[in-house]
């Protein structure tokens, strides 16, 4: 059976101060109208894989968020995590648990916190990934977002154009590397290349697949998971707190790309067409809703406001404050009850920098 997992356990630091520790962006909406993040999520891949073989794992302080944000999941399909360790972890204790539900499952990993449009084009590239597995098990199966402009912001993925692989009429590509965000004008280098896509972070695999690289790349993991598989068979299928923090605690943080995807050599990348973005700053925020402009392309989500000579800027304000703005070009101005962010947009992925100060000395904001 195909099951999917949702890594949501992320604090969304570039996203302060909308963006807390008691909720955190994949538990905002980021403009009225819209489902949260991770709502919007689960709702996306409902058609295909049924509530009861979703699998949310999020950080042991969210358990309740979700479970009030997502009551149609069972309780049992939540991993509270009690200290986050990356993302390697995260997926093969879910992997462990899918596996002793059903030792020949599939397995669709998808981060909590992105947007996608163009629902029907991603849900076809799932389906044909879960098809491929019937013929080729041992396939590691990433989606790969064809770029539409230089970005910085996120990863890429290098694939073998002269070795093209045909899947249920699409076209897939073994993959040659994997390159971290690269600067603008790197960005423009893989762009001219014609062979990167942006690493979207979805994968479709075989969860005995998945174990069986993670025993060969990461044995030291692998020695967690067993202890975890053996705890399930032992248990009916449940995780003691206890259990779960031993293997947490114990288990070294590593990405899932580092620690497998770099080293494996089944890794396969289906180019992807759908309108997708990983909402890494606010400047990504205003760019999904850029069609929402006024002419001079503010997006302005907030109870009263003006402005005066100002383009390309985005105000986002939960308090009934006027807000007028003045000569301001790519300007971003966040309010919260208890705090406001001013900020360049095209800077707005150095908010990350006033959360960490914050943690220094003004815990109370976080």
């Amino acid at each position: 059976m195909d099951y999917v997992l949702i890594m949501a356990g992320g604090i969304g630091s570039r996203f302060w101060p909308k963006s807390r520790l008691k909720r955190p962006k994949q538990f905002l909406s980021f403009f009225d109208g819209e489902p949260s993040l991770l709502k919007s999520t689960v709702d996306r891949i409902l058609s295909l894989i049924p509530a009861e073989r979703i699998i949310i794992s999020t950080n042991s302080d969210y358990v309740g968020l979700v479970k009030e944000e997502l009551p149609e999941i069972p309780d049992e399909n939540i991993i509270g995590e009690p200290v986050a360790k990356n993302t390697a972890p995260c997926i093969a204790f879910a992997a462990a648990l899918i596996h002793h539900r059903d030792p020949d499952s599939n397995m669709v990993v998808l981060p909590s916190d992105h947007y996608i449009r163009q629902n029907d084009i991603f849900l076809d590239d799932i389906s044909v990934a879960l098809n491929t597995l019937q013929s080729q098990e041992d396939q590691l199966i990433t989606l790969g977002v064809i770029p539409n402009r230089p970005e910085t912001g996120y990863g890429y993925i290098q694939y073998d154009d002269r070795n093209s692989v045909k899947l249920d009429g699409h076209i897939a590509y073994p993959v040659k590397t994997f390159a971290e965000k690269p600067d603008m004008q790197t960005a423009i280098k893989f762009l001219q290349s014609g062979d990167f896509l942006w690493n979207s972070g979805m994968f479709i695999w075989k969860t005995r697949s998945i174990l069986k690289e993670i025993e060969t790349h990461l044995p030291v993991l692998y020695h967690q998971v067993h202890t975890l598989m053996q705890h399930l068979e032992q248990n009916d299928g449940s995780i003691a707190d206890d259990v779960l923090k031993t293997v947490y605690e114990s288990s070294f943080p590593v990405s899932v790309d580092y620690g497998i995807m770099e080293k494996s050599e089944s890794v396969i990348v289906i180019p992807s067409n759908f309108h997708w973005s990983d909402l890494g700053s606010w400047m990504s925020v205003y760019e999904i809703h850029k069609n929402r402009g006024d002419q001079d392309g503010n997006i302005i989500n907030a109870g009263e406001s003006l402005t005066v000579n100002s383009q390309n800027c985005f105000v986002s304000s939960d308090t009934n404050k006027l807000i007028a703005l003045v000569g301001l070009q790519g300007i971003g101005v966040i309010e919260t009850d208890d705090s406001m962010l001013i900020c360049k947009l095209d800077r707005s992925q150095e908010v990350k920098e006033v959360y960490e100060k914050l943690s220094e000395s003004r815990k109370k904001y976080l």
